[in-house]
Formats: structure tokens, C-alpha cells, sequence
């Protein structure tokens, strides 16, 4: 229980930009005295502020007026639970837990722009993934930058697992290599980093295509997942990385990390309704434990607590 309340307590602290984008604090929206048109106007300049996009918060906003009328909601408290309800729909299509046992080894593949925080999202998966009972492998495919290999060793040190590297600069041969160690040794799960790359980077991003068909040559129906870390700072941009990374990829689900207060988390509500990829995971710290499986209902409840 301490520990599920220390997490609550993080995320909540977690979202404090995104509230603080709510009008200043939810006592300024919902302590007036009334709902009215006045309100809802100013839902809608807090909910785009708070990075939620226009799509996402003319859905909120007409599911909000459509249930205050149905149910001559009057009082601003019963239209806060009310909107936390609206926003617990409208992010429960992202909430897929991840099956770590479904193939052996299952392989995990792992994309994302530079500065994302993909090789310490990798590290804290890893964790994660060892909590599950696990065994684990990481295999260090960003081999552009020499950093990113010591970065995964030094997260494998700590973790206890074994890192496949090379010094030379194909990815796709390290990932090869790693899916054949991890199938000889009889790892559970093997993560795959690969080298941070922007969307107009055309050659990096058909090199990455090359290293997931490299991945389905070694094991056969490898990479089970491909996962999209993300930036929580970026704001909508983050879609526009999604919507690119999932053309070239096929994304299976997201990692939203850096949401430790100075990020906003409503580009959550963009992904959900124009391009819903699952959110597996989220990352509101720097500690190794500061990545959980994402909860609609949880990350709904922080948001307008």
C-alpha cells in the first residue's frame, strides 16, 4: 500500500504543470458557484493549454455539455468528477498491460528521437521486467554514439543483466547477435535500444526498418513489441512522432517519460484520439522504479485531483 501511494503521490506531483494549465489550479475552474457557458469557456482554453489538442478537447468538451444537460449537472464539483470520468474514456483505449510471457525470448524493440530518454527508459524496463520474474538481455544497437553503449552497460551493471555490444557501427548485426545469445542462453526477454533519429531523417529510419527485419530473420515473430519512447516535454510534437514512427515501424505501444512536473501530460489525450497507440508505460522520475504501466483511470484521477 505504501508503495502504490508513494506512486500515486508521484504521478499526481508528476502532472502539476498539466493542472496548473487547468486555470491556474482546479479551485479556480470548479470553485466557482455555477456551471456555466462562462466554465466551459474556460475548460476549453485550459484543456488546450495543457497540450490536450483541439480534437481531443472538442470531444471532452461536447461529451461534458452533452451529460450536464442529460443529467442538469449545475454544480461545478459534480462536472469536475464528471470530466474525469470523460477523460478516464477517453485514454482507457491506451491501457494495455504488457504479456512478458507470451514468447521466449520475447523481444523487445525500442525507437525513439534523441534526448528522449530511450536508454534509460530501457535500463528501467529492464527493472520492470526482472520484477515480473524475468530474466533479461540487452542488446546495445545505438551504435552511433559510444555514450549510448556505456550508458546501456552502466544500466546492465546495475541491473545484473548481460549487454551485447559491438564497436562496429551496425545496429543490425548487434541485434542478431543478441537475438541468437538470448535464444542460446534461454533469456526471457531481450531489449533492443537502436540509434535516435529525427522522422526527416530518411536513411536512419530505413535503417531501423532494417534492423526489426533483421530481428523477424533471427527469431521468427521477433520484434513482439516495438516501443516508441516519447518526451513528455515535447508537447504535440509527440504526435507527430507517433504518427511517423508507427508509419515506419508498426508501434505496438509508447513510453511517455520525463513527467516529473515541468512537463505537460495532455498530449496523452491528443495520442488517444488521433492516434491511438497504447500507452504501456510512464516515467515521472529519475529512480529506477519511476516507470509504471500506464492506468487510464489513475492517470485521469492525478491529472484533476
Amino acid at each position: 500500500m505504501l508503495a502504490a501511494t508513494s506512486w500515486a503521490a508521484r504521478l499526481r506531483n508528476g502532472l502539476a504543470r498539466t493542472r496548473a494549465a487547468l486555470g491556474g489550479g482546479l479551485g479556480a475552474l470548479f470553485g466557482r458557484a455555477v456551471v456555466d457557458e462562462a466554465l466551459f469557456a474556460e475548460l476549453e482554453t485550459a484543456l488546450l493549454q495543457a497540450d490536450c489538442g483541439v480534437e481531443a478537447t472538442r470531444v471532452l468538451l461536447e461529451g461534458l455539455r452533452t451529460r450536464a444537460r442529460k443529467e442538469q449537472i449545475t454544480q461545478p464539483p459534480a462536472l469536475k468528477r464528471a470530466l474525469q470520468e470523460g477523460l478516464c474514456a477517453l485514454l482507457a483505449p491506451l491501457e494495455r498491460p504488457l504479456d512478458s510471457g507470451r514468447a521466449k525470448p520475447l523481444v523487445v524493440m525500442i525507437a525513439g528521437v534523441n534526448g528522449s530518454g530511450k536508454t534509460t527508459s530501457i535500463g528501467k524496463l529492464a527493472k520492470w521486467f526482472q520484477g515480473q520474474g524475468r530474466s533479461v538481455l540487452l542488446a546495445a544497437g545505438d551504435t552511433f554514439r559510444a555514450a549510448a553503449r556505456e550508458q546501456l552497460a552502466a544500466w546492465g551493471a546495475r541491473n545484473g543483466v548481460a549487454v551485447i555490444a559491438q564497436n562496429s557501427g551496425d545496429a543490425a548485426a548487434v541485434v542478431y547477435d543478441a537475438a541468437a545469445a538470448a535464444r542460446a542462453r534461454g533469456i526471457d526477454v531481450m531489449i533492443a535500444d537502436t540509434a535516435g533519429r529525427l522522422t526527416t531523417q530518411l536513411h536512419l529510419m530505413e535503417e531501423i526498418k532494417k534492423v526489426k527485419r533483421v530481428l523477424a530473420k533471427a527469431l521468427p515473430g521477433a520484434p513482439h513489441e516495438v516501443l516508441l519512447v516519447l518526451d513528455a516535454n515535447t508537447g504535440q510534437n509527440a504526435l507527430a512522432q507517433v504518427k511517423a514512427f508507427d508509419e515506419a515501424l508498426g508501434l505496438t505501444g509508447l513510453v511517455l517519460t520525463k513527467l516529473d512536473g515541468t512537463a505537460k501530460g495532455g498530449v496523452v489525450c491528443a495520442i488517444a484520439r488521433a492516434h491511438p497507440v497504447p500507452l504501456l508505460f510512464i516515467g515521472v522520475g529519475e529512480g529506477i522504479d519511476d516507470l509504471r504501466p500506464f492506468s487510464a483511470a489513475e492517470f485521469a484521477e492525478a491529472l484533476l485531483d
